[in-house]
């Protein structure tokens, strides 16, 4: 008996944590595209992500770009598409130091987690995988 309620508990559990993270990762504003990319940090335009707290922003990748930021304990990579509405003219946002801001509805988010700034917003920002290797840094969907 104890064991068939801790199954029962335990698949309970699993099936709520999916559906917070659904409503988190699967975007219906964004559809996904393939790609990848390469940076190499000796060059000049990416050599600020050697340095831990710096950002740069990528335009020939992603949706409409993507944001990578050196956070300390590693690099992240972020659609460079407000998640909160569907693309159009103002939702590519803007880089600001290590935030990301959409100059349509000024929303705001934080690279270090994707996270909106104060508003609650339904959905964060949407990562993409990266790996790196010496000076470079690969980042693809």
């Amino acid at each position: 008996m104890f064991n068939k309620i801790s199954a029962i508990l335990i698949l309970s559990v699993a099936f709520l944590s999916c559906s917070t993270d659904d409503n988190r990762t699967n975007n219906p504003n964004i559809n996904p595209i393939s790609f990848t990319i390469s940076l190499n940090t000796n060059l000049p335009e990416y050599s600020v992500l050697q340095f831990p707290g710096n950002a740069v922003f990528v335009a020939n990748a992603g949706v409409r770009g993507i944001f990578v930021i050196n956070t300390g304990a590693g690099v992240r990579a972020w659609e460079a598409t407000d998640p909160n509405h569907v693309p159009n003219e103002c939702s590519t946002m803007i880089l600001n130091g290590v935030e990301a801001k959409c100059s349509c509805e000024e929303n705001t988010y934080t690279l270090y987690t994707g996270q909106d700034l104060g508003k609650q917003l339904p959905y964060t920002l949407i990562e993409y995988r990266v790996s790196q290797s010496g000076s470079g840094i690969n980042v693809s969907n």
